[in-house]
């Protein structure tokens, strides 16, 4: 088999491109987790997790993906029979709705198209008319993966605030953490879920809880069973920069070096940044004539863009030649979406000329693959680029 000359273009919405100071950071011995070092390292990370959470509360770290984050944010709230309120955003919220069903939820999930976020006036209207308070969490997808859709978080909270609901607000943020604006504390979040393998810029291995006050209370009286996922032992560890079990030490040196490639960028630029990409590569799209997958100009996510293809063309058709002539991965349709979309992702380690090498391998394999659309979508975004440029 011949390789391909150049670096491989990775442009899934996750696991994204790790930068070399990462992978040199991971490239470390690994030293006595029980150690003074790494007691340390710990209380370095744990501190820097809190800045980019923007919370004051603890933040719990598990090796495991982020669906690990999932269940512990669960598990740790909640018991048998509790009712949930979920949303149908796309595969990942359908996902983390089949989970909390086996383990023994009941879940009241609103459906959707798959191109619109959480609407805050059927949260609203929901939460008012439970009258005897019997949901006792709110679960929420920040960013959905599969769909290129952010739910307006700050409209969710106020409107649980105007309904006066005493649930817990429970938020999937493994796609939007460190690419998008997010505020634990100032939204009012009970549960922050994320994982390291997207605005992290980490290998995956490595999912989060950042938890309120609110959370921990409600993690008292909470009857699902956890043993592996408990935070109890999680926190008490933490106080002394220890863990209860074996930790993913190498990781955590990765995970220090991305936090501080974070603060020396500011969270604040960083945001921008995903926000520039994500416009100009909406502004691709429309050059070429394609529809984004995102209905509501409010909830584009800046993380990623899914791109529908016209009726009577195989999404993964174009994905695989793609690969195949440019050496470049895009995501695909996942569930319902599957075989109608591509996914480009822009986040994490990424800049202005990657984006450019992305879209110019998407727009020669729309022409080589027969998909109708129109040329100068390269020119477009790099219109917006330069325009916007620091």
């Amino acid at each position: 088999m011949a390789f391909p000359a150049g670096r491989h273009f990775l442009q899934i919405p996750g696991p994204t491109n790790v930068p070399d100071r990462v992978l040199r950071a991971i490239d470390r011995p690994t030293i006595d987790h029980r150690g003074p070092a790494f007691a340390q390292l710990a209380r370095e990370i744990l501190a820097g997790l809190q800045r980019v959470f923007r919370t004051r509360q603890p933040v719990i770290v598990f090796p495991a993906s982020g669906t690990g984050a999932w269940e512990a944010a669960l598990a740790n709230t909640l018991s048998p029979g509790d009712r949930v309120l979920m949303f149908e955003t796309g595969h990942f919220a359908t996902l983390w709705q089949e989970m909390a069903e086996r383990l023994g939820l009941s879940i009241d999930f609103v459906p959707g198209d798959w191109r619109r976020g959480v609407d805050p006036a059927v949260v609203e209207d929901k939460l008012r008319s439970d009258a005897q308070r019997k949901l006792r969490a709110l679960c929420v997808v920040h960013n959905e993966t599969s769909t290129g859709v952010t739910t307006r978080l700050p409209e969710v909270r106020a409107a649980m605030d105007r309904a006066g609901h005493p649930a817990l607000l429970l938020v999937d943020t493994i796609s939007s953490l460190a690419s998008t604006e997010y505020r634990h504390d100032e939204w009012k979040v009970d549960v922050t879920v994320a994982g390291s393998q997207k605005g992290l810029m980490l290998p995956p291995g490595l999912s989060f809880n950042a938890v309120s006050e609110k959370a921990l209370a409600a993690s008292r009286n909470a009857g699902l069973r956890r043993s592996y996922w408990d935070w109890v032992p999680m926190l008490r560890a933490n106080e002394s920069g220890f863990f209860p079990s074996t930790p993913a030490t190498n990781l955590l040196y990765g995970l220090r070096e991305s936090l501080a490639m974070l603060e020396e960028e500011g969270l604040e630029n960083v945001f921008h940044r995903h926000a520039r990409h994500g416009e100009a590569t909406r502004r691709a799209v429309r050059a070429w004539g394609l529809e984004l997958n995102c209905a509501d100009e409010r909830e584009h996510s800046a993380s990623l863009t899914a791109i529908r293809l016209p009726a009577g063309h195989d999404a993964d058709r174009l994905r695989a030649l793609i690969l195949d002539r440019f050496d470049m991965s895009l995501g695909q349709g996942l569930g319902k979406l599957n075989g109608k979309l591509i996914r480009i992702g822009h986040l994490g380690a990424f800049n202005d000329l990657m984006l450019c090498g992305a879209l110019a391998g998407v727009e020669m394999g729309l022409a080589l693959a027969g998909v109708p659309h129109r040329s100068g979508g390269v020119a477009a975004a790099m219109e917006h680029l330069a325009a916007t440029a620091k």
